[in-house]
């Protein structure tokens, strides 16, 4: 296992310049985060995070726990998929009728039970967008209904530079510690915008997902500019699939979970992309089956822990 690329990125991360003391003690469950960027912190996601079962026929699962136990376990990185339902948006795996999650608005709920009991965590939010709900007229209500509207971060400009983000101590400090990223149609094209929902690909460039070779070799599959690749932030889709049966159907591989999960495919997986961000880190580890394996303690040794 190549860690080095990885500890020398946690010794840049723990050199950062300490700041002024602030109200905010600890951030994200550890004090020498509130004074470090959110663009310079490895955060723990959960892919499809609301498609959970704990029925293993139940083979559109990507998770085995629900949202608050997610949340509870470390994860940091909400990632959904959205479809249109009966006049509403509703998070859905690929379509509504294999595997329904539920209303947008009922799970921004949770998560805002869940960060109204955690007042010092920084959460990010990742939402893909296939079906072009209207931002203005679908996805703003939903999150105004919850009440996470008025927490969300609002970016002085648009798309940010990597090292240009607040702390996770700032964020926490104003109110706004949910940051919130959508796929497509944040750019208006889908019928107006919201200043708090921010275009993914300007910002974060993603690996390929879907994948079924266990050693997740890494390549910039999806980004956008005008910032060149290395200012963005950037996302390692660390979840392995299987073809089932050789039918050509692609579903997540949770007997591999264990592995897939563990310190030294993740390490290999973000060993591999340094050279596509300037010796970095990946900013978001986003994993299938997150209660399997060891992924926030990946994301706290990538973090200089």
């Amino acid at each position: 296992m190549h860690v080095f690329a990885l500890l020398a990125a946690a010794a840049t991360y723990a050199s950062a310049a300490v700041l002024p003391a602030r109200d905010a003690t600890v951030c994200n469950g550890h004090a020498e985060l509130c004074d470090r960027s959110y663009g310079n912190i490895t955060f723990f996601g959960a892919h499809d995070s609301f498609a959970f079962s704990s029925d293993p026929l139940a083979l559109a699962r990507d998770q085995e726990v629900n949202i608050t136990q997610q949340l509870n376990l470390g994860v940091r990185l909400l990632q959904a998929q959205a479809h249109n339902h009966s006049d509403t948006i509703n998070f859905c795996h690929t379509s509504c009728a294999l595997f329904n999650g539920g209303t947008v608005a009922d799970y921004l709920a949770e998560v805002k039970t869940w960060l109204d009991a955690n007042p010092n965590e920084v959460l990010t939010l990742l939402f893909t967008n296939p079906d072009g709900a209207s931002l203005p007229g679908q996805w703003d209500p939903a999150f105004k209904s919850a009440g996470i509207d008025a927490m969300a971060y609002v970016p002085p400009s648009t798309p940010m530079k990597q090292s240009d983000w607040p702390t996770l101590g700032e964020l926490i400090n104003s109110g706004k510690r949910v940051v919130v990223f959508l796929d497509a149609g944040a750019d208006g094209s889908d019928g107006g915008t919201v200043p708090y929902i921010q275009q993914e690909f300007p910002n974060i460039w993603e690996t390929p997902f879907s994948v079924t070779d266990a050693s997740f070799p890494c390549s910039v599959d999806r980004t956008a500019g005008p910032l060149p690749n290395d200012e963005h932030m950037y996302m390692i889709n660390h979840s392995l699939n299987t073809n089932l049966l050789g039918t050509g159907i692609i579903t997540s591989d949770p007997e591999d979970a264990p592995t897939t999960n563990g310190l030294e495919s993740i390490f290999a997986h973000a060993n591999n992309c340094t050279q596509f961000a300037d010796g970095r880190a990946p900013n978001f580890i986003l994993m299938d089956f997150v209660n399997i394996g060891q992924g926030a303690q990946a994301a706290d040794t990538l973090n200089g822990f």
